[in-house]
């Protein structure tokens, strides 16, 4: 699915059209049906419209529309978009976990911000100049001579004043019931950027791992691309804070490319090879098949002997 398109052709295409007629007749629509078994339907379901249709076109000549209908009758499962991407397109899955953005709710209460924001602040990194003067200034102005500080050498930005708290009172009294529980289950709201690179709409399944190392799965199904079917966003809240979200974690959907799979994002290991190609003589590359080479390796065991 993630060769060249000029020489990839849609199932559906007539087989005096084609350029690989294992990949067409074979390869691809036996991955969509397992795709469709596994993940779209699930195999109870699947089984009993395959079987359905099995019966029900038995000793007949059906079309691969007949199929299409029997299995979206038999199941009660609309799959239009799955038969339109798979076999009539060269569209191939390829969906990328583009941004995360991670947001809570603003609880407006002083102490509980202001220590926020200065555990914040204190995580930051040191702008290089802050690090040299430390080291490079023995003594500053205000060292010098304190009478120049001012109301803002003491302020501390963090701390929750007495005028904060007053503000504080006045807010929760314009809020709701239903706005202060709100406040109180205290979620982490995550803003998930998904982008449909391939052109094939797949169902979306992702692994979620929290701080304390539990995780839990969700699964979106394709319908998410209904409106769009470039770009969707969704968001998920949790009580405990992500560390990492993984897309297609058991390789459920044929996405060619896991690279962009992983939020933070994490590169999958290739390897590349500094020799030169041997060249036995086997096949029209000269590469061995894995027959072959089982073949030299008995050949090389007899030699041992």
């Amino acid at each position: 699915m993630k060769g060249d398109k000029r020489y990839i052709s849609p199932i559906m295409t007539n087989s005096e059209s084609i350029q690989q007629f294992g990949n067409n007749a074979y390869g691809k629509p036996a991955a969509a049906l397992n795709i469709l078994r596994e993940t779209v339907m699930g195999r109870e379901l699947f089984d009993f419209a395959f079987k359905t249709y099995a019966e029900r076109w038995k000793l007949k000549h059906p079309t691969p529309a007949d199929f299409f209908r029997t299995m979206e009758d038999a199941s009660g499962v609309d799959l239009d978009w799955f038969w339109r991407g798979w076999f009539f397109t060269t569209d191939h899955c390829d969906i990328a976990i583009e941004n995360v953005e991670w947001f809570k709710i603003d609880t407006k209460n002083p102490a509980v911000e202001k220590a926020i924001a200065k555990e914040l602040e204190e995580a930051e990194a040191v702008h290089i100049g802050i690090t040299r003067n430390k080291t490079d200034l023995k003594q500053v102005y205000s060292e010098k001579d304190p009478e120049i500080i001012d109301f803002y050498n003491k302020y501390d930005p963090f701390e929750a004043t007495l005028v904060d708290e007053e503000e504080y009172d006045k807010y929760m009294t314009k809020l709701s019931k239903d706005d202060i529980k709100i406040l109180e289950t205290d979620f982490n709201y995550y803003n998930v950027h998904f982008k449909n690179k391939g052109g094939l709409v797949m169902p979306i399944i992702l692994n979620f791992t929290f701080k304390d190392g539990s995780t839990e799965e969700v699964r979106i199904p394709a319908e998410i691309w209904k409106q769009n079917d470039k770009n969707v966003s969704k968001v998920f809240f949790f009580k405990k804070e992500l560390v990492s979200i993984e897309m297609d974690p058991w390789l459920e959907t044929a996405d060619i490319n896991l690279n962009d799979n992983n939020w933070p994002r994490k590169t999958q290991l290739s390897k590349f090879k500094l020799h030169k190609k041997k060249k036995y003589g086997w096949g029209a590359d000269g590469e061995e098949n894995l027959m072959q080479r089982g073949v030299r390796n008995d050949e090389l065991k007899k030699g041992d002997k």
